[in-house]
């Protein structure tokens, strides 16, 4: 089977999950087809390779129909085309492409393997994946943008599963491929939670209804999340999992990633922006509290972390315990980092201070988004709620030692995504741009804990 390569590249180059969109390509290629389906239609896997101008390249995962001699780039759409993965998983099959192979595997004692399918049901507005929930029971990740190695979330879900942590969609399969170009993760099989409330959605609800409830609803989730890192850093002889002592190296290098950045970006920051008032011209006290913050002492341990916290990564589930529970979703991790990096073990208090941060985002959002203000000091409540909850659950040996080190370190993981945020939103939401400006303003103004 050969694709037109024009048709190719316009295509890949179309989706909202192609991402190099400020990139030319060049040139487009097969690089591996394997058979789904000999029956009409007929469904293949192939692998495709955008190669760019600059002699970069990425590979990308389609899944093709040829129905009546006629040919479909993508049929993922296509209910019978999403089956066919399924019941492959199901089967535990292994198939031949001309390169490689794709080995199909499903999760022994997975109950949602043993029904037929029959409703499914694309879930939209997704950046770099195809999912779809198949009777709402099931959900199917398919990874379009492929790295080799395995994929932090194939990887953190066996894991966490395996070692009896219940606060996550239960992992049902996957498929994988080997040999030729690279070996990848392709895709994975999840239960599907039908009553799960998206976290930030109903932080944006409940701010407006029931603030005190959802407080509450964030003391359980910072044991939730307290228990998550705790199960992550429990087994010593898996040495992609084992706790690590970080090298005094680790936490100088930190910090002048985060010094580079916070340089970098109040260099560039437009002038007469009333706005960014509060912290104008006041990158070098910034920098300077890093240095104050960095002087933190102990630094806990190095572990995997789920890499991209926020409310927006969690499910409130009704069914779940007598009155409900979280469900964490999303072990991806950041998806402009490189695999490798998404990988790396870093302080739990990392995942910490970006739930910090979707609080604060949240405390502003509500009144942008739903014309309601947060109670007068809501953020500063669930900050209190969330950490109380987190500190009382998690391995203590995992922080640093004393709440004052432990207060240091996660300042300085919360400037990091401040600034960061600052960037994002001057070039992208100008109107959100106060939100960060508000979190570097506290951070400057909070002396360093003693």
């Amino acid at each position: 089977m050969s694709f037109d390569e024009r048709a190719l590249i316009e295509y890949v180059t179309s989706r909202r999950w192609y991402g190099a969109k400020s990139r030319t390509v060049a040139h487009s290629q097969l690089l591996d087809s394997v058979v789904l389906r000999t029956e009409e239609p007929h469904f293949a896997l192939a692998l495709v390779e955008m190669r760019y101008e600059t002699g970069a390249h990425d590979i990308y995962q389609l899944v093709y129909a040829l129905r009546d001699d006629r040919l479909e780039v993508d049929a993922l759409d296509d209910p019978a085309a999403a089956r066919e993965l399924v019941h492959a998983m199901r089967s535990g099959l292994t198939l031949q492409g001309v390169e490689g192979v794709i080995e199909f595997r499903p999760v022994e004692g997975f109950a949602g393997l043993g029904r037929e399918l029959s409703d499914a049901r694309s879930v939209g507005a997704e950046q770099s994946n195809t999912s779809i929930v198949f009777d709402d029971e099931l959900i199917l990740k398919v990874f379009r943008r492929l790295e080799a190695g395995i994929n932090p979330e194939l990887e953190m879900l066996r894991f966490l599963t395996e070692h009896g942590f219940s606060n996550v969609a239960a992992l049902g399969g996957w498929y994988a491929y080997s040999g030729g170009p690279l070996g990848a993760t392709l895709g994975i099989l999840q239960q599907f939670v039908p009553d799960g409330l998206d976290g930030w959605g109903l932080a944006l609800d409940e701010l407006c209804t029931a603030p005190e409830r959802f407080g509450g609803r964030l003391h359980r989730l910072g044991e939730v999340t307290g228990e998550m890192h705790t199960v992550l850093a429990s087994d010593p002889n898996d040495p992609a999992f084992a706790p690590e002592t970080p090298s005094v190296e680790a936490l100088a290098l930190l910090t002048a990633t985060v010094d580079e950045e916070i340089e970098r970006v109040f260099l560039s920051l437009p002038e007469d922006d009333e706005r960014l008032a509060p912290i104008a011209g006041r990158g070098e006290e910034v920098r300077e509290q890093l240095r104050m913050l960095a002087y933190a002492g102990s630094t806990g341990m190095a572990i995997r972390t789920h890499g991209d916290y926020h409310l927006g990564q969690t499910l409130w589930s009704g069914a779940r315990a007598p009155q409900g529970d979280w469900v964490i979703l999303d072990f991806e991790g950041e998806p402009a980092r490189s695999l490798t990096d998404r990988r790396r073990k870093r302080s739990p208090l990392r995942d910490v201070a970006g739930m910090l941060r979707s609080f604060a985002y949240v405390a502003s959002a509500v009144e942008l988004l739903r014309g309601s203000k947060a109670p007068e000091g809501w953020e500063e409540t669930a900050r209190g709620q969330f950490l109380e909850g987190y500190v009382a659950t998690v391995d203590p040996a995992l922080l640093p030692s004393g709440h004052g080190a432990i207060e240091r370190l996660l300042a300085v993981y919360e400037l990091e995504k401040a600034v960061y945020e600052l960037q994002y939103e001057l070039d992208n939401r100008p109107e959100w741009v106060g939100i960060p400006v508000a979190g570097i303003q506290r951070l400057i103004e909070t002396a360093a804990p003693a």
